[in-house]
């Protein structure tokens, strides 16, 4: 007995202190950050920094409207065309897909979760980048009024489209996690009132499984903002404010990582501000669907 209870408490240690060493971890983070990117912030101006639509480091001007709006474009983008495509791939894959392709299905499903960044991107480069090209060559000849220029490819809405394909597996293995765990009675209860096969998955299992796809949402979220070299490699990189869906934009973290191996004083300071508003941003992202959650709940 004695045994046991030592083993119980010498894991329990264990337990405290992953936990505390990922608390510890985070508090680094937003210390490092904090420390770093605020004086930046005060230096520059936290308002010319925020809103300033030029940013030009040889003159020591610094502003990230740009980078702001054009991350906030392409991740609307990408969840424009992933959340979408990942929900009916998850109801599909819960409901429909018969055995005999499953496996197959899901296998390739959480492949799309392994595969590098860059290969994403070099994809993106070889593939996507004609066809948006091309694409661009037509809106611009049907519509020269709306689309006054075809672009070169690397554009808002090919970053968009990328990241659409990148979020997919996190949306789908979460979505679908959430359809299964939600009890069958619930489907079989809508069958016997008299609703259809798809009424009652969709307005019944996946509202029951709300918090689970709200979850998968944000998560791929997270991944299309934070996203760095596909996005570096398709958009066009030009830091000024977007121009239209068939036009480069540059990211807030394109940005540092494209500047921070060469960026110096200032300079550098400035690129950790940006670091900065990318970590409000997410935070405030999960503090909104958590509110939501919680409202939900409640009613």
């Amino acid at each position: 007995m004695k045994s046991k209870a030592w083993t119980e408490k010498f894991m329990e240690g264990v337990f405290l202190i992953a936990a505390c060493a990922s608390v510890l971890a985070v508090a680094l983070i937003c210390v490092f950050l904090f420390a770093n990117g605020v004086p930046a912030m005060k230096e520059i101006g936290f308002v010319q920094f925020i809103t300033g639509e030029m940013w030009k480091p040889n003159h020591r001007i610094f502003g990230i409207l740009p980078m702001i709006v054009g991350s906030i474009y392409v991740t609307a983008g990408a969840i424009i065309i992933g959340v979408p495509i990942g929900i009916l791939t998850s109801v599909f894959m819960a409901f429909y897909c018969p055995k005999q392709i499953y496996k197959p299905l899901k296998m390739a499903t959480e492949l799309l979760a392994g595969i590098p960044s860059v290969v994403y991107g070099f994809f993106g480069l070889v593939v996507l980048v004609p066809i948006m090209r091309n694409l661009g060559n037509i809106l611009h000849d049907v519509f020269p009024e709306i689309f006054k220029s075809a672009g070169n490819g690397n554009s808002m809405l090919t970053a968009s489209l990328l990241l659409g394909i990148m979020i997919l597996p996190t949306i789908i293995g979460t979505t679908e996690a959430a359809l299964r765990a939600v009890p069958m009675q619930y489907y079989e209860g809508s069958l016997a009132l008299g609703a259809t096969r798809e009424r009652s998955i969709f307005c019944v299992l996946i509202p029951a499984a709300k918090s689970g796809v709200i979850a998968g949402i944000v998560l791929g979220i997270g991944r299309a903002i934070g996203e760095t070299m596909a996005v570096i490699m398709v958009a066009g990189n030009q830091a000024r404010m977007p121009a239209g869906i068939l036009k480069g934009v540059r990211t807030m973290t394109a940005n540092i990582v494209i500047e921070m191996g060469y960026a110096t004083d200032l300079h550098r300071e400035a690129l950790i501000a940006t670091g900065v508003v990318l970590f409000v941003f997410i935070l405030i992202i999960n503090f909104s669907v958590a509110l939501l959650n919680r409202r939900s709940e409640c009613e």
